[in-house]
């Protein structure tokens, strides 16, 4: 869901060493680097694991400041996928992300805090339903360079957070499916 975890590339500017630059420099999610995973209980038995395979977004990262620097994520939810093909349809269904008349989840981000220094706490608003709600994702700068396999510049994070369902609408199953969704999203974005 919070695949906007690819938000969490916007913490990767909060984290990077302070160089001279004149503005916010355009970056695009790679799709082939990028996975957005979800966690939820699963009648206290164990927790199912899923994710979103198809994801985009653009990120204007500025080295120098990051509260110049903006994240925009565009999730397929269709794209969802548990490695069971049963319950993917359902997942698709109106009891949960309703696909056909909610076809994409979005975030943008709105502030990000620096919390050290390769951290950082990545605010936005994810949209989800057709419901709009405030995020916070924890995130850490990984790297930033030349990537050796693309020859691109790339920089590249990990970001971490929570979310209930239920704020968003998805109410079905509460509270034996979990209420509570691990965001778990590794990303690299690539410079435009």
């Amino acid at each position: 869901m919070k695949r906007l975890l690819s938000a969490a590339a916007l913490s990767a500017l909060v984290a990077l060493p302070l160089t001279a630059q004149a503005a916010p420099v355009a970056y695009k999610l790679d799709p082939a680097h990028t996975a957005v995973v979800f966690i939820v209980d699963h009648l206290g038995f164990s927790k199912a694991v899923g994710s979103f395979n198809t994801v985009a977004g653009e990120l204007a990262f500025d080295k120098d400041a990051a509260d110049k620097s903006s994240l925009s994520v565009t999730i397929d939810t269709a794209s969802i996928d548990t490695n069971h093909a049963k319950r993917d349809e359902h997942l698709k269904s109106p009891d949960f992300f309703n696909v056909k008349e909610f076809p994409k989840l979005t975030f943008k981000s709105t502030k990000i805090e620096k919390t050290g220094d390769k951290t950082g706490k990545l605010h936005g608003d994810l949209t989800l339903l057709g419901v709009t709600k405030p995020v916070v994702l924890d995130v850490t700068f990984n790297k930033d360079g030349v990537s050796p396999a693309s020859k691109q510049e790339t920089v590249g994070f990990s970001a971490r957070g929570t979310i209930k369902r239920s704020d968003f609408g998805m109410k079905y199953g509460v509270p034996n499916i979990g209420d509570d969704i691990q965001i778990i999203i590794e990303s690299e974005a690539v410079k435009a």
